[in-house]
């Protein structure tokens, strides 16, 4: 499991060299299991996961070959408690070298992983245990036990006493079709839903991750290891000898420059609001970033000088990502695109994606005419967790056949919650969520499309807008606003100037109709805008244009 600190908390940085000895591994695998088991015949001892040094611990690091001797060990202790084919394990641990040992483990016990981010609530915890049954439950050291079935609960330092003990007698054998994790949605309306992953779906991940993935990358991600951009990563990371980095947390800008420089970073990741922050520390200037060969981000607007900005500081093509949980692959752009496709656009489908836009009845609608985002590929969710269980493997899996119909059609067509437009390139537009769409007046109204408009006037530093509830027109629209002058500002010119901002490039009726000044924007543990929060305040604002 975790192994013994190598050297003590350092007093100065300590940088790491780059380790060219990482191999890509050939041949064909059925699972991930045989990727894992490669892994660590082919590229021993490079470095699989680092928990990089900050003031209050050391580094510590896992080579591939310690990462498979250690999930064997605790995969033992989970078989002794009765962790086999078709059952579930419930993560409830922090992004660290820990989780994916365990999650390591479970996959070659042919059991399902069921990560939980830890940033949900209580409810929602407790939702996904009644509806998953697991029989182990691993949480971290000291953490409280949660509400609900937990099967057996092992500790952190249980897993980790584990690591060096005998693994399981028998090893089960495993299919492509076999699930090996479900990955819940944030739950921003309702109850999380469980997206269902396979081994033949990881393998897809794997194939279609291109400029971000090469052999021996060392890539530092701020995701979550309960994300969808984690869970369903582990073959393409294995397969590439990749490093991964585990960005310390909570995540702070402070961290993030001294990490990429002595971890000697290639792939930097991270959604808009973290790369500004990151572009505004002093010691940016003269850190040593050479070993850097690309910069990731995505989930959110992608203002056109914060593109332009991050080329410049980082010296590295940046690219921007968009999937969905369910889809877990998407488009992106490539390098060489210009600055305005990385800020408006998400980019053309990535290796082994198909991309439609289509109306309401799944017909493709034209070019630049908006409708719902639609994505195949063989990376796409098998369907959403329905209840535990009945039998072994894929044959006893229930899923939420109502859920899944909604958005995954028999044609293996999956229907985003996006709304979106193709340009003459064929790159796509996002210009909104459908659970954020409002209707003013009998008109859909996208904020991503009214955000973009609002963004170009040069007061503004950051935006997002809502709709509320209106007696005259249903719904209007209210705009949160960071102004980049904090300075005291006259709410009607302020609201005056915005509309004209807005009615520039979009029609009249999608101009906010109210002004709030905020010192900051409301954050999702996803680093994103936390729409939800946003709309509640803008539904107790009273009529008029207010800023507060």
């Amino acid at each position: 499991m975790t192994m013994p600190p190598r050297d003590p908390v350092p007093t100065a940085p300590v940088t790491v060299a780059p380790d060219m000895t990482a191999r890509q591994i050939e041949g064909e695998h059925a699972t991930l299991v045989g990727v894992l088991r490669a892994a660590a015949r082919v590229n021993p001892d490079v470095e699989a996961y680092v928990e990089p040094a900050t003031a209050d611990r050391p580094r510590n690091a896992l080579t591939f070959a310690e990462w498979d001797r250690a999930a064997d060990g605790v995969a033992g202790l989970l078989a002794a408690h009765g962790v086999g084919p078709g059952t579930v394990v419930c993560l409830l641990l922090p992004s660290s070298i820990d989780y994916m040992v365990v999650y390591s483990a479970v996959v070659r016990l042919g059991a399902v992983t069921s990560g939980i981010n830890l940033r949900l609530g209580a409810p929602e915890v407790s939702s996904i245990l009644e509806r998953t049954r697991p029989v182990v439950t691993v949480v971290d050291d000291g953490a409280p036990t949660p509400d609900g079935p937990t099967g057996v609960l092992l500790t952190r330092s249980d897993c980790t006493g584990a690591a060096d003990g005998p693994p399981p007698p028998i090893w089960p054998a495993t299919e492509p079709g076999d699930p090996v994790a479900v990955v819940w949605t944030s739950g921003t309306t309702g109850l999380p839903k469980g997206a269902v992953f396979d081994h033949d779906n990881l393998r897809a991940v794997a194939e279609g991750t291109d400029v971000l993935s090469e052999a021996g990358d060392r890539r530092l991600s701020p995701l979550p290891f309960a994300h969808v951009g984690s869970m369903t990563r582990v073959w393409d990371e294995a397969a590439n000898g990749i490093t991964t980095v585990i960005t310390p947390t909570p995540w702070r800008a402070s961290d993030a420059v001294p990490v990429m420089e002595t971890e000697r970073i290639t792939v930097a990741q991270g959604v808009p609001t973290q790369w500004a922050l990151v572009l505004d520390r002093p010691e940016l200037a003269n850190a040593d970033l050479s070993s850097l060969r690309i910069a990731g981000t995505g989930a959110s607007r992608v203002p056109a000088e914060l593109v332009a900005a991050l080329r410049d500081a980082l010296h590295v093509p940046v690219v921007v990502r968009y999937t969905s949980t369910e889809a877990s692959l998407g488009t992106g752009t490539v390098p060489g695109d210009p600055d305005e496709a990385v800020a408006v656009t998400v980019g053309r489908p990535v290796p082994g994606v198909e991309l439609a836009v289509a109306d309401d009845d799944g017909a493709r609608v034209p070019a630049g005419e908006v409708g719902r985002v639609r994505l195949r590929s063989a990376a796409v969710m098998r369907g959403y967790w329905g209840g535990p269980p009945t039998g072994p493997g894929a044959d006893g899996l229930v899923f939420d056949t109502a859920a899944t119909r909604l958005v995954l059609a028999d044609d293996s067509w999956l229907t985003t919650g996006d709304f979106g437009f193709l340009d003459d390139d064929g790159r796509l537009h996002l210009v909104g969520r459908a659970n954020e769409l409002y209707i003013r007046g009998g008109y859909n109204v996208y904020p991503a499309e009214v955000e973009g408009a609002l963004g170009e006037h040069p007061a503004v530093d950051q935006v997002a807008v809502v709709g509320a509830p209106d007696p005259v027109l249903g719904e209007i629209g209210v705009a949160f606003v960071v102004l980049v002058d904090r300075a005291e500002v006259d709410p009607p010119t302020l609201l005056a100037a915005l509309r004209e901002t807005a009615r520039a490039s979009l029609a009249d009726y999608k101009a906010p109709d109210r002004v709030v000044v905020v010192d900051r924007l409301p954050l999702t543990s996803m680093m994103k805008v936390d729409k939800r929060v946003l709309a509640d305040r803008a539904a107790l604002e009273t009529n008029g244009a207010n800023l507060r």
